[in-house]
């Protein structure tokens, strides 16, 4: 008989020291070329917290008060930094899956893009008499595209995003109680 396997451990559970991002980190940064782009991304891909701990739900609470409200904003905003990036993009890609006619206006825009480096490794384009740079191509790929997203709805996508971040983000950081601090400090008690 096959010995049975043990159930998996829950994603959110706070004792499990599985990252669902683990493979992330060594695959995206081998991607980019080495320069500040990756130095960063690396940067907040080391800062990530556990997810569980991030999402334990024994953790959040209504605050007593004002003040104690404005010290979770603060320390939790420190604090969870680059989970909140990887929320930030999650929610891009949930707006972009959402929406296929912003996938193809990106589409668009990344097709022109992308003859015009092509265009530019073969060539210097001349319109008009006068030659035109890869950045002048770029700006026009751009400004043909604009209309494209117009239609598309960037810009209410754009709001939608920032919208939802901020809820999210500042709800999570506005009830998730403050980690007990690892050294004795002096406390004062609001009165």
């Amino acid at each position: 008989m096959a010995a049975a396997k043990p159930p998996p451990e829950h994603l959110f559970n706070p004792t499990t020291d599985s990252d669902p991002l683990a493979g992330l980190g060594t695959k995206l940064p081998a991607m980019l070329p080495p320069g500040p782009a990756r130095q960063w991304l690396e940067a907040r891909r080391a800062g990530v917290r556990p997810w569980g701990s991030f999402l334990d739900q024994r953790r959040f609470g209504v605050p007593r008060n004002f003040g104690e409200l404005c010290q979770r904003l603060s320390h939790n905003a420190e604090h969870f930094q680059s989970n909140y990036l990887f929320v930030f993009l999650g929610l891009i890609l949930y707006c972009l899956v959402t929406s296929p006619l912003l996938l193809v206006a990106l589409g668009v825009f990344f097709g022109a893009c992308y003859v015009v480096r092509l265009r530019a490794q073969q060539a210097p384009l001349v319109l008009l008499g006068r030659e035109l740079t890869p950045a002048h191509q770029y700006g026009l790929a751009g400004g043909v595209s604009l209309p494209v997203f117009w239609l598309a709805g960037a810009g209410a996508a754009v709001f939608w995003v920032l919208g939802a971040t901020l809820v999210v983000i500042g709800s999570h950081a506005a009830f998730r109680q403050l980690e007990p601090p690892d050294t004795p400090e002096l406390q004062m008690e609001p009165v």
